[in-house]
């Protein structure tokens, strides 16, 4: 296994231990989760830069890698419903997007075409980790409504491109 590859098997690991995090009754495990987290965080970025700059893509990372992501993202985001901090809707967004955005890509694979990750949704991953590392910190509610639009706001955006970029994908008159 390559070292990209080992850098999202990492991720995945941490994922679980993120979660128990949450429910684990420690003093200071808001904060343990929150380094947990940015690790994992970090990880993808690394990850993604070494598979690049060393020629190191592989399917298995082309497999892995987003569902690690979406998996991480989604985790942190049910774990911070489950107590409140998030409205359900943003995480339905959230959810809606990315197997809207799954779909597109699978017709696509199937009419021939590969749909690259587009520059607005490596925004969109940035700015949604950076917000919910923000959340794990006691901010006023203010500045948590804002790192919840912020997330809305980059996943609608990063969604409505991908389909008009590819609209030709999706012919609707067959």
């Amino acid at each position: 296994m390559n070292t990209a590859n080992k850098l999202t098997m990492i991720r995945v690991a941490l994922i679980p231990v993120y979660v128990a995090l949450w429910y684990l009754p420690i003093p200071g495990q808001q904060y343990i989760a929150l380094a947990v987290f940015i690790i994992a965080s970090i990880t993808d970025f690394i990850d993604g830069y070494v598979a690049r700059h060393y020629n190191q893509v592989t399917d298995f990372g082309k497999f892995m890698d987003p569902l690690a992501d979406k998996v991480l993202v989604l985790s942190a985001m049910i774990c911070f419903c489950a107590r409140g901090v998030m409205p359900d809707w943003a995480v339905i967004i959230v959810i809606l997007r990315e197997f809207a955005v799954s779909g597109l890509r699978l017709v696509a694979v199937d009419n021939g075409r590969v749909v690259a990750a587009g520059w607005s949704g490596k925004v969109k991953t940035a700015s949604t980790m950076v917000c919910l590392c923000l959340m794990h910190l006691p901010i006023p509610d203010v500045m948590n409504w804002i790192a919840v639009v912020v997330i809305a706001v980059t996943t609608l955006y990063s969604g409505v491109e991908y389909f008009v970029k590819n609209r030709d994908v999706l012919n609707w008159s067959k």
